[in-house]
């Protein structure tokens, strides 16, 4: 089964075209290798996947016949992604947290509503 075909099987992406353009950019890489859309996958090869900012590391364990449910996933791969990356992305969260650039506009009425209880605290 091809790569992007495989990914959009096991949930990876949405549709066909977004698994075929990470592929495309070299998001997609099989033992190593950076994988072209069209490449074969077999069972037990490993590969890794750049997706939102985290390298999802994954072992096919066999080949979907077509798109599976998402209980189902699990049979046909094992997810072997480092905790590490979660708690990456979780902290990379956090850190951006809401900011207005200079120039951008006024205010809305969320952010005067922020600033106001922000004032009413350190009274």
């Amino acid at each position: 089964m091809r790569i992007d075909k495989y990914l959009w099987c096991v949930r990876y992406y949405k549709t066909r075209t977004l698994a075929t353009t990470a592929c495309k950019k070299g998001h997609v890489k099989i033992n190593n290798d950076i994988a072209k859309p069209s490449r074969e996958v077999y069972s037990l090869d490993k590969i890794v996947l750049r997706k939102n900012q985290i390298n999802y590391q994954l072992t096919v364990n066999n080949i979907p016949l077509s798109r599976i449910s998402a209980k189902l996933v699990d049979i046909y791969r094992t997810d072997t992604t480092p905790k590490k990356q979660f708690e990456a992305q979780e902290l990379l969260k956090y850190s951006k947290d809401y900011y207005r650039k200079k120039g951008v506009g006024r205010p809305t009425k969320k952010d005067r509503r922020d600033i106001d209880g922000f004032h009413d605290e350190n009274e």
